[in-house]
């Protein structure tokens, strides 16, 4: 349960215990007050306005659950007011415009405390054969879902007239409206309506369970200041719930957030010490470069086009004076899977890894799928190498990735491969899970496909550090970041 829930339970029982205001001999006492809603209510009925109840039982010491002050008085909330119940306004009845009018549903769905204004209209044939409801009624739902939320209170506070749908009451009274939804809607009359109530899928309460609540009544100006004070203290907890749920917010999002800061601090040299025994990184481009070249020159891979040069404007942030700036393409090679048929599917033959393969950074081989063809090395990855899926109608699948941890498997034309002799993979896999290659893809894709091209994959921007320290930066995210997911799992 959140702080300020538990505050707004806090303010209402502290109210209705009279802890919250002063208790001032000039107000007089509530037997004093008891006595003129008598005389009111024997008026009302003399006038046959209102009809004679039923005499209720009083009030047992076994019944008051808590100690209210000397001038208070314990009372069944049926004998400061009368309840009315409303008659059915079906929805198909109710109109943009026409005479106002309140359905049960709403007292859940639209209204909190108080409202002065209705949101639904019925026509004047409907308004004419409903029950009223006037300024200062207290409204209840007679029907809801959950034996909590029954009967909670609203008061109407406006001036027009308007009319009351079924499965709902009103109770009239001379008292201050707003103390009455302080008293029904705390967590001591809460406990007490529940009990009362019956049913499980639908619940259920009546007007005469209602006035068998016992009510702690006190002086009418001790009510009005109730009523100030609790609003003053509810505004002070609107105004912290906000923060809670920023701080909630936050909380949710700070393992995820931290996730990220520790991938781009690895990628941004932050993490781990620079050592002068590493070497630097242009010796290892250097060594890249020449291995490459003997394998073209031995025929076992083919020329590529020479990628861009990097511009420093496209540099996004410093790296260390060992490190250099790279395009993918020159340290990996990179390949987009193929397209199969239908009629290639088959129980057994190649292995086909898909997106649905990739989760939580690890292959998952439940529901894959096998072709019967056959399948040219390109299409082929192996052990080591990184499986990425460049294409999906989710842009926030689009990116994730996996270390294949089997040989000879092929792999769909929504995926690609990234292949590296020269450098350490886990690395490249860590910064393609970070903003650094992420923040590439903006601008990516349709509305309904989001893709990775081969071009894009290749000219896509590295950190390259020296060997050494990429396995330190590997070993430094393999402790870190498994706490992140241990917080995020709290959290869920």
């Amino acid at each position: 349960m959140k702080i300020c829930e538990d505050l707004r339970r806090a303010v209402l029982q502290a109210a209705i215990q009279g802890k919250l205001t002063e208790q001032k001999a000039e107000d007089g006492t509530a037997e004093d007050l008891l006595k003129e809603i008598r005389k009111e209510k024997a008026k009302l009925i003399a006038e046959e306005k209102i009809k004679k109840e039923k005499a209720l039982p009083p009030i047992k010491d076994d019944e008051k659950p808590f100690d209210i002050p000397e001038n208070w008085v314990w009372v069944r909330l049926g004998k400061i007011g009368y309840f009315v119940r409303g008659n059915g306004i079906k929805r198909a009845e109710t109109t943009e415009t026409g005479k106002p009018c309140i359905r049960y549903g709403q007292m859940y769905t639209t209204f909190k405390n108080s409202f002065t204004q209705s949101q639904s209209f019925v026509p004047d044939k409907i308004f004419e054969r409903s029950v009223k409801v006037h300024k200062n009624d207290i409204l209840m739902a007679l029907t809801g879902e959950n034996n909590v939320d029954i009967a909670l209170a609203v008061a109407y506070m406006g001036d027009d007239e308007i009319a009351m749908g079924g499965d709902m009451t009103k109770f009239t009274h001379i008292i201050d409206p707003m103390y009455i939804v302080c008293v029904i809607n705390s967590a001591f009359a809460i406990s007490y309506k529940s009990k009362l109530a019956t049913g499980n899928i639908i619940v259920h309460i009546s007007n005469d369970k209602l006035a068998s609540i016992p009510f702690p009544l006190p002086p009418l100006a001790e009510q009005h200041r109730i009523v100030e004070r609790v609003d003053a203290l509810m505004s002070k907890i609107d105004e912290l719930e906000k923060i809670e749920n920023e701080l909630e917010a936050m909380k949710k999002k700070f393992p995820g957030d931290l996730r990220d800061a520790l991938l781009q601090a690895a990628i941004q040299g932050k993490l781990t010490e620079q050592k002068a025994e590493d070497g630097t990184a242009e010796d290892l481009l250097k060594e890249i470069r020449k291995e490459k070249a003997k394998l073209i020159a031995d025929g076992k891979i083919k020329q590529e086009k020479v990628l861009p040069p990097i511009k420093d404007d496209e540099k996004p942030f410093d790296i260390p004076e060992n490190w250099v700036w790279v395009r993918l393409g020159d340290v990996c090679e990179t390949n987009i899977g193929l397209t199969y048929k239908p009629s290639d599917i088959s129980k057994n033959g190649t292995l086909v890894l898909r997106s649905s393969n990739i989760q939580k950074g690890k292959i998952d081989y439940k529901d894959s799928v096998y072709v019967s063809t056959s399948v040219p090395n390109s299409a082929l990855i192996n052990k080591g190498d990184i499986l990425i899926c460049v294409r999906n109608g989710s842009r926030k699948l689009v990116g994730k990735s996996a270390i294949v941890d089997k040989d000879g498997m092929a792999f769909g034309a929504f995926m690609a491969k990234i292949h590296s002799n020269y450098i350490k993979n886990r690395y490249i896999q860590y910064y393609i899970e970070s903003h650094v290659f992420r923040g590439g893809l903006d601008g990516v894709g349709t509305e309904t496909i989001n893709q990775i091209t081969q071009k894009m994959l290749k000219e896509s921007l590295i950190p390259l550090p020296p060997l050494a320290e990429q396995h330190r930066i590997v070993e430094r995210l393999n402790e870190l970041l498994p706490l992140c997911e241990a917080m995020k799992g709290q959290e869920e």
